[in-house]
């Protein structure tokens, strides 16, 4: 029933995929670019956080440097909920972030100019801006635009020749404490190597407290050849912690003409006191591996169940073990990804292949077992129908493709053109996956409506229909949680609070397996054991004496859709 031989495949790409995972050190270059805005990444900051952000290369097409007045960089934008930006929708199909200074969350945005002399420009605006920045800055009075313009490009032929700044990080235990209005020292910043040989630059960057800006400052942009550069460090202060979106803009290709090709890569590097995890991710090691004890202590408890009542077991009481028990080791290295991804900033390979195989297989049963259930497999039947049939040929090739599409995603950084296009196919596959494992259940909820009007079997199926008809409505509860409202949970809790989003998930998926085992448990007084569908499948006890040395003991008969078996009557 199983296609083993399909999951070959999705294992071989997993472990191609996870060699390039660099998770919370991100380093993404994208060539012939055509994207307006390019969504680098989204990350919880909390306070004395640090973002390393490094602008490694970036091209642009002769029209693009022609076009002076269109808007070419980055926006640093604080969330007010998960992936929502603090300005409007309508605000952010105008690409024009720099003069969003109506908004009252913290928004940064770094303005590249590439006419002489090519700089970039900083422009805040919101509220709560207690963080630090560490950069090298044209101006060294902040926010003075009428610095002399001979001594700038002077400064700006001075570093024609470096090569692309390079972060060097740091321990997170350096930050720098914003809650008093005194500078401190800040983290170290980016240095700028010269050439082989060559001794360092005396030019040092500088840290600056972005409360007291007033006006715009003016950050070095390296050029080498075709390719411009810079690199700034941020240390976010008390005010500022939250939830923070990074994204390029590429204005020029909003135009109605065709849209010009360009070359990026950037590496970005980001942490919180303590480890490379987002603020909403810190307590997912220990969640996972305390519900995959719990998830392990159900499983134990479930084959004392079925030891105890043995002769009333079936194959699919055994296939419900093999789920628990692989749900279980998957949150097992699923905290240990998480464990080595907060220390490393980067998963070990190892261990998230390991955590993927069996993400991949906990997938691919659950969907089989809750299947088969419906159709009463291996309960009162051990054929399935030609269109039970077709539920498994549609839903098993479609919960590996889901699982692929998870293990691609979590692979893939957020800025590729990829990542949308897996996450989308995610969500769609896995509503299909939901919707079809209703439909067996619809089916024997029908078959059994229409039994239930046959004389001497309307009592045993009407029984049997009130199970159906609970085990539908678990299955639709437990969709409709998972998938609708925990999402919306999600984007409505402040953000160190969201991985209270992965805690309903589990937790929800526990009662969902404990109330399904106890609806189809192995025991004699379990309506959906005791009654058969068909009029041949019901068992017929031959009394074989009432006295003597075969006194209590009966003889039971099935047909070829039932066990033949002999039982001894307790004495």
């Amino acid at each position: 029933m199983v296609l083993l031989r399909d999951l070959y495949m999705p294992l071989i790409a997993v472990i191609a995929l996870v060699s390039f995972c660099d998770a919370r050190i991100h380093q993404l270059t994208l060539k012939n670019e055509t994207r307006s805005i390019i969504h680098l990444n989204t990350f919880g900051f909390n306070a004395n956080g640090t973002l390393e952000f490094q602008l490694v290369s970036l091209r642009l097409s002769p029209a693009h440097l022609k076009a002076s007045t269109t808007f070419i960089g980055f926006s640093l934008a604080k969330s007010r909920v998960n992936g929502v930006l603090a300005y409007n929708g309508e605000e952010a199909e105008s690409c024009v972030p720099q003069e969003k200074t109506n908004t009252a969350e913290p928004l940064a945005v770094f303005a590249i100019h590439t006419n002489d002399p090519p700089r970039v420009e900083l422009k805040l605006s919101g509220e709560g801006q207690d963080s630090v920045l560490t950069a090298f800055i044209e101006n060294e009075k902040h926010g003075d635009s009428t610095k002399d313009t001979g001594t700038r490009k002077k400064r700006q032929e001075d570093t024609q020749e470096k090569k692309p700044i390079s972060i060097v990080t740091k321990p997170a235990d350096k930050a720098v404490d914003q809650r008093d209005g005194d500078e401190k020292k800040a983290p170290d910043a980016p240095a700028v190597p010269g050439k082989e040989g060559k001794e360092e630059e005396k030019r040092t960057p500088q840290n600056i407290q972005l409360k007291d800006l007033t006006k715009a400052i003016t950050i070095t942009l390296s050029k080498n050849g075709d390719d411009y550069s810079f690199s700034f460090n941020m240390t976010f202060g008390a005010l500022a912690e939250g939830l923070y979106n990074l994204n390029f803009h590429n204005c020029y290709n909003r135009l109605p003409a065709n849209p010009l090709p360009y070359t990026l890569s950037v590496k970005i590097v980001e942490r919180n006191l303590g480890g490379f995890l987002s603020a909403a991710e810190i307590p997912l090691p220990r969640l996972y591996i305390s519900m995959a004890a719990v998830f392990f202590t159900a499983a134990l408890i479930w084959v004392y169940t079925l030891m105890k009542h043995r002769y009333s077991v079936f194959k699919i009481h055994w296939l419900m073990t093999a789920l628990a028990f692989t749900k279980a080791i998957s949150l097992v290295f699923h905290s240990i990804n998480y464990h080595f991804i907060n220390t490393e900033g980067h998963p070990i390979e190892g261990w998230a292949v390991m955590y993927y195989i069996t993400h991949l297989l906990k997938g691919a049963l659950l969907f089989i077992t809750l299947a088969l259930i419906g159709t009463g497999w291996a309960f009162v039947k051990y054929i399935l129908s030609d269109k039970e049939k077709k539920i498994f040929m549609i839903v098993i090739p479609l919960q590996v493709l889901a699982n692929v599409a998870y293990i691609i995603i979590e692979s893939t950084e957020e800025g590729s053109s990829e990542y949308a296009l897996w996450k989308e196919i995610l969500f769609l596959v896995d509503l299909i996956c939901c919707g079809a494992i209703l439909f067996p259940v619809v089916w024997s909820i029908r078959h059994l409506q229409e039994a239930s009007t046959t004389d001497g079997k309307a009592a045993m199926n009407l029984e049997k229909l009130k199970l159906f008809r609970h085990y539908y409505v678990m299955i639709v509860c437990y969709i409709y949680f998972t998938r609708i409202i925990a999402i919306l949970l999600k984007v409505t809790v402040p953000f160190q609070w969201q991985w209270c989003y992965e805690f309903l998930v589990e937790v929800s998926t526990l009662i969902f397996f404990v109330l399904t085992g106890f609806k189809f448990r192995p025991a004699s007084n379990n309506p959906y054991l005791q009654l058969p569908q068909d009029e041949e499948d019901m068992e017929m006890d031959e009394v074989l004496t009432e006295s003597g040395a075969l006194e209590g003991i009966t003889k039971v008969k099935k047909t070829s859709n039932a066990r033949e078996r002999q039982r001894e009557a307790t004495l």
